[in-house]
C-alpha cells in the first residue's frame, strides 16, 4: 500500500499490521534496498518503508540533517498514531534515525542503528567532500564506483552481477543536489555530545566489511549510547539486510521481539 505521509510531502510504502516498524534507507540506496527483508518483517509487524526527503516521490528539505530528521519526525508521528514505533535505519537513514531520536525525545519506543556512526574520522569527511565536489563537476555517474564499493566487497560484487546493475541504476536516479547536500552533512557531523540523550533500547549492527561506515565508528556509536548492544556482521559490507538478509534478520529479531529467527532454523547467527 503506497502511502503519504507528513502532509503529503513524504512517500511511504506499508505493509503488514501490528506496531510501527519504519525502514530509513541509505544514502547509496533507496526504499527498494529493503525489499528482501519487508514480507518476513510484515508477518508482525506494521512496516513503513518510506522515501527520505529528496529521494524518490518524497520533497526534499533545506537544512541539512536536522532538516531531514525533523521532516521524518513528523512522517513517524502521522504514521504511528499512539504507538511509539521502532526506527531501523541503515547507513545515512541511520544517521537520520539518530538525529531525530536526539532532537524528538520519546518519539521512539527503540533504534536499529545500521552501518552508520556519530562523527566521521577527517579522511571519512574528506571522502565526503570529494564525492560532492566530484558530482558537481562531474555527474553522479562518475561516482559508480566509488559508490558501489562503498555498499559492497568487491568479491560480493563480482558474484552479483544483476543486483549490482540494479543497484547502480538506484544511485544514479538520486537527485544530485540531494546526495550533494546531505555529503556536506555528513562531512561536518558530529553527534558525540548528544548521544547521552537517547535513552531508548538501541541495537548497532554493521557489516565487518563495510568501508562507508567502518566498525570502530558503530563501535564508538554503541560504547556512546546509554542503551545499546554492538553486533558485528560477519561477511556483510553496508547494506547487510540486501546482501544477506536472513543473516539481518537473525540478529534483529530478537531485539525487535520477532519470531523470525526461530521460524528460520537455517539463518546464520551473527556474531555479537
Amino acid at each position: 500500500m503506497r502511502i503519504a505521509l507528513a502532509d503529503g510531502r513524504i512517500e511511504a510504502e506499508a505493509h503488514g499490521d501490528g506496531a510501527p516498524l519504519f525502514l530509513f534507507h541509505s544514502l547509496l540506496a533507496d526504499r527498494a534496498s529493503f525489499d528482501r527483508i519487508v514480507t518476513p518483517l510484515a508477518a508482525q509487524f506494521r512496516v513503513i518503508v518510506p522515501d527520505l526527503p529528496g529521494f524518490g516521490g518524497s520533497e526534499a528539505v533545506a537544512g541539512g540533517l536536522a532538516a531531514v530528521a525533523d521532516r521524518m519526525a513528523e512522517a513517524v508521528r502521522e504514521g504511528s498514531g499512539e504507538s511509539r514505533p521502532t526506527i531501523l535505519g541503515n547507513g545515512f537513514g541511520g544517521f537520520v534515525a539518530l538525529q531525530m531520536a536526539i532532537r524528538h525525545p520519546g518519539l521512539a519506543g527503540r533504534l536499529v542503528l545500521a552501518d552508520c556512526g556519530a562523527c566521521f574520522s577527517e579522511p571519512g569527511r574528506q571522502a565526503f567532500r570529494t564525492m560532492a565536489a566530484v558530482s558537481r563537476e562531474k555527474g553522479l555517474a562518475a561516482l559508480s564506483e566509488t559508490a558501489m564499493r562503498r555498499l559492497f566487497a568487491a568479491d560480493f560484487q563480482a558474484a552479483n552481477p544483476t543486483l549490482m546493475q540494479e543497484r547502480l541504476a538506484a544511485f544514479l536516479r538520486t537527485d544530485a543536489d540531494v546526495f550533494r547536500a546531505a555529503c556536506d552533512a555528513l562531512a561536518g557531523l558530529d553527534l558525540r555530545p548528544e548521544l547521552g540523550a537517547v535513552t531508548v533500547p538501541t541495537l548497532v549492527l554493521v557489516g565487518e566489511q563495510d568501508e562507508a561506515t567502518p566498525p570502530p565508528m558503530s563501535r564508538e556509536l554503541a560504547a556512546g549510547l546509554p542503551d545499546a548492544r554492538l553486533t558485528i556482521l560477519p561477511g556483510c559490507a553496508h547494506v547487510p539486510q540486501l546482501q544477506d538478509p536472513e543473516r539481518f534478520l537473525a540478529a534483529v529479531s530478537p531485539f525487535l521481539g520477532s519470531d523470525q529467527s526461530a521460524s528460520h532454523p537455517a539463518f546464520a547467527p551473527a556474531e555479537a
